[in-house]
């Protein structure tokens, strides 16, 4: 193992009972050392993502031996390099997915997870970015085959991958709606390039509201929907696809929708699932492929998403709060 400099003791934001963000603990552990093929990476930043809010509560799709710290997206540094290791060494810029564990000083991963960070892309850039433009980018080039001149319907627009998706689809020319939740996301869906940008409502227990103002915003139909929200919206939504439409599956912030599949059948449209985690083990050299040109992107300014909000370490537990309460505006970071 190359020798390094680092503490015998480091900091993480610990789960160590289920339940929502007030129960985590910033408590200290001993710094892990990479067995051969790994690498310890310093974090400098950590993105904040709904798994984060399901893992430290069960709900999960697996269990996680306690105490972990939550935290799946990551940028850093190269702090020890374990045997084996080719082709990295100390101080090299990287970003990464973890299963867990993001939030501390360190983490230790394969060195096979690495990507190189741009020089020109900052740490909290990336760490805001891996997985929201990851999911989206493989959203709509993979799974939707988005076309340009197409309709892109966007829910929940205001959040991190939502306004991932209104940019991309953007960028591959779609005319993009974009449903935000609160007036304070609709500035950063419009900044982010949407075309048209409305407000729905929250707490609405009828569908028939939410179908007529979504047919009010798309008279014409949807071609692509991305739905990270799922609960109410995703029925009325359905009934705006066209034929031929994608329904993109994305997430469930707003609860596991039943949907009727007789409108499947009627609208002639698809219901496509988006799991980039999974899609990632499937095919880790494509998806790898596919973060760089995401970073090419980025250090190019052709995509520039909103500068993400940060929070220290210990305060981390309120960036999880807020993604789960629905009140972040874009992306959320936590910067040990």
């Amino acid at each position: 193992m190359t020798p390094n400099r680092s503490p015998s003791i480091m900091r993480l934001l610990a789960s160590l009972v289920p339940g929502d963000a007030s129960s985590l603990s910033l408590v200290t552990a001993p710094v892990p050392d990479p067995e051969a093929g790994q690498v310890r990476v310093t974090v400098a930043a950590c993105g904040i993502n709904y798994p984060d809010v399901l893992m430290i509560e069960d709900r999960y799709q697996f269990t996680i031996e306690r105490p972990f710290a939550p935290g799946i997206e990551i940028a850093g540094t190269i702090d020890a390099v374990g045997d084996g290791v080719v082709g990295w060494s100390l101080g090299m810029r990287v970003v990464l997915q973890v299963d867990h564990g993001g939030l501390a000083d360190f983490v230790v991963a394969d060195a096979s997870a690495l990507i190189e960070l741009p020089a020109n892309v900052a740490f909290e850039t990336a760490a805001a970015s891996l997985l929201t433009y990851g999911t989206s980018y493989h959203a709509l080039r993979d799974r939707a085959a988005l076309r340009a001149g197409e309709t892109l319907f966007v829910l929940g627009a205001g959040g991190g991958v939502g306004l991932a998706a209104v940019e991309l689809g953007k960028m591959l020319g779609a005319r993009v709606v974009a449903g935000v939740s609160s007036s304070a996301k609709a500035g950063i869906a419009r900044k982010a390039g949407a075309d048209v940008v409305f407000e729905y409502p929250t707490n609405v227990e009828d569908q028939a509201v939410l179908a007529r103002l979504f047919a009010t915003q798309c008279p014409d139909g949807v071609d692509v929907a991305y739905d990270p929200v799922g609960g109410m919206y995703a029925e009325p939504l359905i009934r705006r696809m066209r034929q031929g439409g994608r329904y993109l599956v994305v997430g469930f912030a707003g609860g596991i929708p039943r949907v009727p599949l007789n409108l499947v059948l009627l609208k002639q449209c698809a219901l496509v699932g988006v799991f980039w985690g999974a899609a990632m083990k499937a095919d880790p050299d494509g998806s790898k492929a596919m973060l760089r040109e995401l970073l090419q992107l980025l250090g190019d300014g052709q995509i520039a998403p909103p500068a993400p909000t940060i929070f220290p370490l210990e305060r981390g537990g309120l960036a999880i709060a807020a993604l789960k309460n629905r009140t972040a505006v874009g992306k959320l970071v936590v910067r040990p």
